[in-house]
């Protein structure tokens, strides 16, 4: 079912609620696609469906665990010397694998963003230099990162198989 935001709604519920439209709308992207598919590169760059979604998931666990100071298991991704070894899908990491910690990321974001004072403030991580952010920016942040890399699952997924179309004005 697609979620729409409340048009009288407080600002966390409003965010958080359009935060999850464009999450559900990547997923979508993913239905129906097996193994093969989803770790297909598409791109020049290499880009594919489900490193979209491992980049996503790290994202998740960053911004809104991380940066907060709630407990998260270590990014299992990491390699030392490669910032871009989030968007990289091992040969002995199955789809499965990766939408599985998409869940468990989501699930522990969500957490935080429920249990958290929209002006509770943290440290940012990764390439903001330990900035102060509020739980606002973060939201607002991961919002706009869902719904970029959500334009580009549209594309990945026309190049993969030509399904098009919008899950969000269902």
């Amino acid at each position: 079912m697609v979620k729409h935001v409340p048009f009288t709604g407080g600002e966390k519920e409003s965010l958080h609620t359009a935060l999850n439209r464009h999450r559900d709308a990547l997923l979508w992207k993913l239905e129906g696609l097996g193994d093969d598919q989803l770790r297909r590169p598409v791109t020049p760059s290499g880009m594919s469906l489900i490193g979209l979604l491992k980049h996503l998931a790290g994202a998740e666990l960053g911004w809104f665990c991380l940066t907060f100071g709630r407990e998260c298991n270590p990014l299992p991704f990491e390699v030392e010397g490669d910032e871009a070894s989030d968007w990289h899908v091992a040969a002995d990491e199955s789809a499965k694998d990766i939408l599985d910690f998409y869940a468990r990321s989501r699930a522990a974001a969500d957490e935080a963003i429920e249990s958290l004072d929209i002006d509770t403030t943290g440290t940012a991580f990764a390439f903001f230099d330990g900035a102060t952010v509020s739980l606002r920016w973060a939201l607002i942040h991961m919002l706009e990162e869902v719904a970029r890399h959500t334009g580009h699952a549209d594309i990945l997924r026309e190049a993969i198989d030509g399904f098009t179309g919008d899950h969000n004005w269902g």
